[in-house]
């Protein structure tokens, strides 16, 4: 399926995304109020960190990707979750029945849809009284990695942003008259990761490919570079923690 970034690319990278904060989550399907059993769609799925997450909390999650590398390696994945499907789709066209999901979620997509469409799509597929979800893990950049990090690429990059990934989506949901109750939830959490992981992670960021052009390998390399420096072993099995909120969005259908 054709959309306007092509992923392709990115998608061995993306298994060394760090997952989302397994406490923000839970909040999420609280105050979401879903169940073993529950019907789930997941928007953007990519290889599916936020699908496993639902499947392993017993919902019957369905994940829509339109990349066929991306959803080649969620499927490889997640062969040992019965109560998890895959379907080419975008976050604008699911190609989802309507009025199936007690909730849809999209895990770090929502910022590469319209999301005004992508809403619209997420009521229609939604039961009465269902839930939107998105959200996005940040980096913690008052940590020294971190902080070192970001100069890189300011340094390399002066105008880069981080674009709506970044925003409150408070505005944006409230703008569709869609959805009520729109409730902010927030966990951090650490990960240990390898320089291969760090670096792997990084090589996914779309956001900053598209921005530095043809300086990203060398914004990689850089990076690769100060932490091979930074680390006392300088080999691929140092381990740096890494530190994250997970930031969650969530609103529930509005009465038609």
């Amino acid at each position: 399926m054709i959309t306007n970034w092509d992923y392709t690319d990115l998608a061995i990278p993306y298994l060394s995304r760090p997952d989302y904060s397994r406490v923000a989550v839970d909040a999420m399907l609280s105050v979401c109020d879903l169940r073993s059993g529950d019907h789930v769609c997941d928007v953007g799925a990519g290889v599916g960190h936020l699908s496993l997450m639902l499947a392993d909390s017993g919902l019957r999650v369905t994940a829509v990707e339109p990349n066929d590398a991306m959803r080649a390696g969620g499927i490889s994945r997640s062969l040992r979750f019965s109560n998890l499907i895959w379907s080419e789709g975008t976050g604008e066209a699911t190609g989802q029945p309507s009025g199936l999901f007690n909730a849809v979620t999209f895990g770090s997509s929502f910022n590469v849809c319209h999301q005004q469409k992508a809403l619209a799509e997420s009521a229609r597929i939604l039961r009465t009284g269902g839930w939107f979800a998105c959200m996005w893990n940040h980096r913690d950049l008052t940590d020294e990695v971190q902080m070192e990090i970001e100069s890189i690429i300011k340094r390399r990059v002066p105008s880069f942003s981080y674009g709506e990934r970044r925003e409150d989506q408070f505005a944006v949901i409230k703008q569709s008259n869609l959805f009520q109750k729109i409730i902010r939830l927030e966990s951090r959490v650490d990960h240990l990761q390898s320089i291969d992981q760090i670096v792997q992670a990084w090589r996914s960021h779309a956001t900053l490919k598209r921005q530095a052009n043809q300086g990203f390998d060398d914004i990689i390399s850089e990076i690769r570079e100060f932490l091979e420096r930074r680390s006392t072993v300088k080999n691929a099995s140092a381990k740096f923690r890494t530190s994250y909120d997970t930031r969650i969005w969530v609103a529930q259908l509005a009465a038609s």
